[in-house]
């Protein structure tokens, strides 16, 4: 669907999405006090899954999932679910500020990989923009300090992992509707979790379930406040929107957890971003050759 250009629309759909992100952090979080990262992970999905079904109903019903690409689907969500208990476990091991941060070198690790195998060119704004975000991630971890936080290479590890799932994606957009990548991401997580879900089952308290719901929530719906953003305007305005999740996550992590990020974080962060906004800039576009009358 084409929707008229609209800047506050677009800032509005983005809202939707940095308040549910900003939920998902804490919820996981404070979920994770009493649930282990599979059964979060488990509920998650399958709450989503009810959660998504009017949405399913609204677009066409399940002919809208059929799909020829179930392996694509399959790879896509094994190694996105692996990055999302990645993400949710270093929740728990350092300030939320630091795991969103080093979250952003997302887009750095979709250029590697969409260079490789899908054959798109590094432009000299992108090779930029990879050296800023490795020395944004040094810059964070700090390894010569020997202060290395297991959680920081989780978030790390974390970040790569959601770069090839998005790097995957691509391939599944030119011919999947939305609904149906994530109706598959969710009905796929499910059933990779469901063993060790079972095996280490603990039943929620009352203020758990309350947790659980809110991170089903936020990262079912969060997804479509995006897409409905880009709806209303292109990428390079609507993806710097996002940004603001850093500052606002650490902000978060100070009122809620007493967190303080250190000047490393702070100044490892800002690399990431600007590499991030070397990333959008638009490709300069080829000069088209002008034929000169010759004279006869």
């Amino acid at each position: 669907m084409h929707r008229p250009a609209s800047k506050l629309m677009a800032a509005l759909w983005m809202t939707g999405w940095l308040s549910l992100m900003l939920v998902m952090a804490v919820a996981g979080r404070e979920a994770m006090r009493e649930l282990n990262v599979f059964e979060l992970m488990e509920l998650r999905c399958l709450i989503g899954l009810v959660m998504l079904s009017p949405v399913i109903a609204l677009s066409g019903g399940f002919a809208t999932l059929r799909t020829t690409r179930l392996k694509q689907h399959a790879a896509r969500n094994l190694i996105h679910y692996g990055a999302q208990l990645g993400w949710f476990f270093a929740l728990t091991l350092i300030p939320i500020g630091q795991v969103v941060a080093i979250e952003f070198t997302m887009p750095i690790w979709t250029a590697l990989l969409a260079a490789t195998f899908l054959g798109e060119r590094i432009t000299l704004f992108k090779l930029a923009a990879i050296v800023l975000g490795l020395v944004g991630v040094v810059v964070i971890v700090r390894p010569d300090t020997g202060a290395i936080n297991p959680g920081q290479l989780i978030a790390l590890a974390a970040a790569v992992g959601f770069g090839i799932s998005i790097a995957l994606v691509k391939f599944l957009t030119r011919t999947e509707p939305t609904v149906s990548i994530i109706f598959w991401m969710l009905a796929v997580q499910s059933v990779a979790g469901l063993i060790p879900t079972l095996v280490w089952w603990s039943w929620p308290s009352a203020t758990g379930w309350g947790w659980i719901v809110l991170v089903a929530l936020c990262g079912t719906f969060s997804h479509f406040c995006m897409a409905r953003a880009m709806l209303y305007a292109d990428a390079t305005i609507v993806i710097p929107m996002d940004f603001l999740r850093v500052p606002l996550t650490a902000t978060v992590g100070w009122l809620v957890y007493s967190e303080r990020l250190d000047g490393f974080t702070v100044l490892g962060a800002a690399l990431i971003l600007a590499g991030n906004l070397l990333n959008l800039r638009p490709p300069q576009p080829q000069p088209v050759p002008v034929n000169t009358p010759t004279q006869s």
